[in-house]
């Protein structure tokens, strides 16, 4: 894990795939982002999470008051995440630069942690996604696959992965939403937080980060 920005009102940090944002029920499950973090920075609060399974850019709070002003923006949708995944099969462009996936989200309580689609009782729940490139053979792969460049506009658990898998272009090597084929294609799941884009809690400022893709 690596820390980009620290300052006295907040932090950005670099999660690597298969760390946990936040503990988890065990003692084989405390090792997580907010501890590691919390241990150089005592004061150090959680505003958002990224799956286990996810890596890339991670934002943290310093103190109550940096917490809920930041807390207040990704409710207002001010703070943009933009994440790079290599999904399955070939994905054709939409229309127009960004294509739209509306589908709504709940949890799939008989085979939790798992989320399905659900146009009943889903929560709203809103994905926004563009062509990166049509990777082809990618890392020596036969297998058809596509990049491309996501922006949650909401915030659901296991949006992206979810709602990539129900369009029929699951995230290579997803152990929850992938059929067992496309799960060997990675050795992890290919999913990174590539971008974030907000403005400062007590500044105003505007702030960009970005993290360089590992596939």
């Amino acid at each position: 894990m690596k820390v980009l920005h620290a300052d006295s009102a907040l932090l950005v940090l670099e999660k690597p795939g298969g760390l946990l944002s936040v503990p988890g029920r065990g003692a084989d499950k405390q090792d997580c982002v907010s501890a590691r973090v919390q241990a150089l920075f005592p004061d150090a609060l959680i505003v958002h999470r990224l799956d286990m399974a996810t890596s890339g850019l991670m934002l943290m709070a310093r103190g109550s008051t940096a917490q809920r002003t930041l807390g207040e923006a990704f409710a207002g949708r001010s703070i943009t995440k933009r994440y790079c995944a290599i999904v399955s099969g070939t994905l054709a462009p939409p229309p127009d630069e960004w294509g739209v996936i509306d589908l709504p989200i709940i949890v799939d309580w008989p085979n939790r942690p798992r989320r399905m689609i659900d146009p009943t009782a889903g929560k709203p729940s809103v994905t926004r996604w563009r062509l990166m490139a049509r990777d082809g053979q990618p890392n020596g792969r036969p297998d058809a696959s596509t990049r491309v460049l996501l922006e949650p506009v909401t915030g659901r658990s296991h949006q992206l992965r979810v709602h990539l898998a129900a369009i029929g272009h699951p995230i290579l090597g997803d152990a929850l939403y992938a059929p067992q084929p496309v799960q060997a294609l990675a050795s992890r799941l290919l999913l990174h937080a590539c971008s974030l884009n907000l403005d400062h809690p007590a500044t105003g400022e505007p702030l960009q980060f970005n993290s360089t893709i590992p596939f």
